[in-house]
């Protein structure tokens, strides 16, 4: 539906004014009610922390590389940090319930937070710094209302302070609105992106360090952790969905290449269908 909608209405269908909508106010409402949706248990948080982990040691990684290889400042920011994040909510939490069952939905919905607090506040510094200078920067990652949202909600979580079941229906409404209204934008800039224009190089550091480099990364973490079961199954499948959406909204709000960044996660969405398969046999 974005694709045509950008196809027909051309500049009519103004895509940053719909990615400020979803950002400053459907996501906020996505995380919130996410972070009510069930009782944080003590006894699992350490799973979440551990992606977490995982992801800072690839940033770290991606962000030396690409500074190594690259001059642009955009280049280096998409590298650093399209590379490391994937699609946790709207691919991880439904692949993972298909493959191992309800028992997965506790740890691919934390895992699903963290990666959107890891998105929302280091992911804003990084694509802000394509365009703006480090103080900047840093005032934007405040700006972002889904980190405030996503604190209130873990405050509610933690005291046990219930919503009205109206209100929370309400909410849920809103967050998958949120979802839908993520995969338009996508759709939005799919249209305009170039395939052709896009540089190789780019792509294939971007996609080397997120379907090679996270994987070892994240093995070797959780092997070291003595981590098994269906944690382990669900954290390693967290970490290999194909890029976030997000990139591409955090992109255009920073003008940091959103065509480009687009062409990057639709091409790690369509490798992603082949290396799921050798994903599943590898964890069953």
């Amino acid at each position: 539906m974005g694709y045509i909608a950008k196809a027909k209405f051309k500049e009519g269908m103004d895509e940053k004014t719909i990615v400020k909508l979803n950002i400053y106010f459907l996501l906020p409402i996505l995380a919130f009610w996410g972070l009510l949706t069930q009782k944080i248990d003590v006894a699992i948080i350490k799973i979440p922390f551990i992606y977490l982990f995982i992801s800072l040691v690839a940033l770290a990684i991606s962000s030396i590389v690409a500074k190594y290889f690259f001059n642009d400042p955009k280049d280096i920011s998409i590298i650093s940090m399209a590379s490391v994040t994937g699609v946790t909510g709207s691919i991880g939490i439904p692949l993972g319930l298909a493959l191992f069952g309800k028992s997965s939905v506790i740890y691919t919905s934390l895992i699903n937070t963290m990666s959107m607090f890891f998105v929302y506040t280091i992911g804003t510094y990084i694509y802000s710094r394509g365009s703006f200078g480090v103080i900047k920067s840093f005032k934007n990652v405040f700006k972002m209302p889904i980190i405030w949202a996503s604190l209130i909600a873990i405050v509610f979580n933690i005291f046990g302070i219930s919503i009205n079941k109206s209100f929370f229906k309400t909410l849920q409404m809103g967050a998958y609105a949120a979802i839908i209204m993520q995969l338009l934008i996508f759709g939005i800039f799919l249209y305009e992106a170039k395939i052709k224009e896009i540089k190789l190089k780019t792509l294939s550091f971007s996609l080397f360090i997120k379907f090679v480099i996270m994987p070892i990364i994240s093995i070797i973490v959780l092997y070291l952790l003595n981590i098994k079961g269906i944690a382990l199954k669900s954290t390693i499948l967290e970490v290999l969905v194909p890029m976030a959406i997000t990139n591409v909204s955090l992109a255009s709000i920073f003008d940091c290449k959103p065509k480009e960044v687009t062409t990057i996660v639709f091409i790690s969405s369509l490798l992603f269908i082949p290396y799921i398969i050798i994903v599943i046999y590898m964890l069953k």
